[in-house]
């Protein structure tokens, strides 16, 4: 079996073994468990039942992060996107009043213009086009993100009438202090060069949290996954020709393509992936599997599927190649049999993790040149734009339509890439009319 690995997936070509492989993927799979639940639990808002909900999370993750592994050999995990599913929900059905059936249509239509526009290479394109001091802001600003996600989910830090967002008092946040303690120890078995110090911490802390009445003892082990049948297939076509579908269309298709674009220029600068131009080898592959998967979870009856922010998770513990998402897909295929196990794992447990995971993703800025505004100013403005915006999309428009203005305003509109003259424009668009 290691043979196989070995000849599939070049361990040793890219430093690293079976062992540690697998331990990224545990690592990155127990950040991102958190969505088995939580996306049916925005969907269902909807009137889809949660338990096929469940079930369509489980595979349109599994489908698309298999994909990832053996198109690509990358070490990032897909599933159904936060953020997405919420505007699927709240925005497109209960605002909009459009049967949720339509909405799935529009996802599946938004997939099929990912896979033709990946086919021909516009998506890659628009991902090498970014500089790469941008890609050094957009990687950065991903980090402050999840540990602004993680302090939250620590329940740390919490909303704040007076001034948005607040510290949590200490005294009786038992998860808080928790997903502090789990933290120190995570850092320190870090620093020690600990193999899989992040799960150790993440399991540690589920473990103490059982005294202490955070972590609840499961019913059970296995469930029978509920059965798929009420939402899989049920896209209805029927208001295709209604342009709040297209507008619907389109806002899906803006935000998902440019949170995977974030999302795989900021992982993999932080893995080290990029080439000497500042390029992802293999993009074309990594962004056909998220296209894929974002059809097919349209069929299976989710919302858009797209790349993780949590895959640095495993990217800091040793992931490199298509194992470490090899073994994501496998244990969300488990996990439709052992949910009642995966949903122990409270969210302190896995919060220091994001904090800490966030950290190592900002250490990026070391590589950044400060001596010019022009380039440093615009990557600034991303890492700062995605934790208060809360969207990774977000940075990357203010920060390249900042690059645009600021390189002309200067006189050196030469140095821009054509395509990020499309993209501004197609940023301002976007803001001014959907």
């Amino acid at each position: 079996m290691n043979a196989w690995f070995e000849k599939q997936f070049k361990l040793s070509e890219h430093g690293t073994n079976v062992r540690t492989e697998i331990l990224a993927g545990i690592t990155t799979f127990m950040t991102m468990a958190y969505i088995i639940f939580v996306n049916p639990g925005i969907l269902s808002a909807t009137g889809m039942p949660f338990g096929a909900l469940l079930v369509a999370t489980c595979l349109g993750a599994s489908l698309a992060t298999f994909l990832m592994a053996f198109l690509a050999n990358y070490p990032f995990a897909l599933a159904p996107g936060m953020g997405l599913n919420a505007f699927f929900a709240f925005t497109v059905v209960l605002g909009m009043k459009i049967p949720w059936q339509v909405a799935l249509a529009a996802i599946f239509i938004e997939g099929i213009i990912f896979i033709l526009l990946t086919c021909t290479k516009v998506r890659e394109e628009v991902e090498n086009s970014i500089p790469k001091t941008l890609k050094i802001g957009v990687s950065a600003g991903i980090g402050i993100f999840i540990t602004f996600i993680g302090l939250q989910s620590a329940g740390l830090i919490v909303a704040n009438q007076a001034v948005l967002v607040g510290i949590s008092p200490l005294r009786g946040n038992v998860g808080g202090l928790l997903a502090l303690a789990g933290l120190l120890l995570m850092v320190t078995l870090e620093t020690r060069k600990v193999t899989g110090g992040i799960l150790l911490g993440i399991i540690a802390v589920t473990i103490a949290g059982i005294p202490l009445g955070i972590t609840k003892m499961p019913e059970g082990i296995v469930s029978m996954p509920p059965s798929l049948s009420p939402i899989f297939m049920k896209m209805d076509f029927s208001m295709i020709a209604s342009p709040s579908f297209w507008v619907v269309v389109f806002t899906f298709f803006f935000v998902d393509f440019f949170d995977t674009v974030g999302t795989l220029v900021g992982v993999s600068n932080r893995a080290g992936m990029l080439d000497e131009n500042g390029r992802l080898p293999k993009a074309s592959q990594a962004l056909m599997a998220d296209a894929v998967g974002t059809t097919a979870g349209a069929v299976l009856g989710t919302s858009t599927v797209t790349t993780f922010v949590e895959s640095a998770s495993g990217v800091e513990q040793g992931g490199r190649t298509g194992l470490t998402a090899l073994t994501v897909a496998v244990l969300f295929l488990l996990a439709t049999l052992f949910s009642p196990l995966i949903a122990v794992v409270p969210a302190c447990a896995t919060a220091p993790a994001l904090i800490m995971v966030g950290g190592y993703m900002m250490m990026g800025f070391k590589d950044m040149d400060f001596s010019d505004w022009t380039e440093f100013f615009p990557a600034i403005i991303a890492f700062f734009m995605m934790p208060f915006a809360y969207s990774i999309a977000a940075g990357i428009e203010f920060g390249i339509v900042s690059y645009v203005a600021l390189k002309l305003l200067m006189g050196r509109g030469k140095e821009v890439n054509w395509m990020l003259y499309v993209q501004a424009v197609l940023f301002i668009l976007n803001k001014a009319l959907l």
